[in-house]
């Protein structure tokens, strides 16, 4: 099993009017080694928050996120 960094280390907060089960995502996310903050409407806001501070870390190579 590989060893999991802060580099990998998100926090994800969801609004109270998201409804997890009908795909509705609202809310904010937190890479925890950076500090850089996003908020999000939908999951695909969310990932693509995701790909692209994981890419700026050099954790995931272009175009595998």
């Amino acid at each position: 099993m590989s060893e999991l960094s802060t580099q990998g280390a998100f926090v994800v907060q969801f609004r109270r009017n998201s409804d997890v089960e009908r795909g509705h995502l609202v809310g904010r996310v937190e890479h925890v080694e950076s500090g850089e903050v996003g908020h999000f409407r939908s999951l695909e806001e969310l990932l693509i928050f995701v790909g692209r501070v994981l890419r700026a870390v050099g954790d995931v190579p272009p175009g595998k996120s």
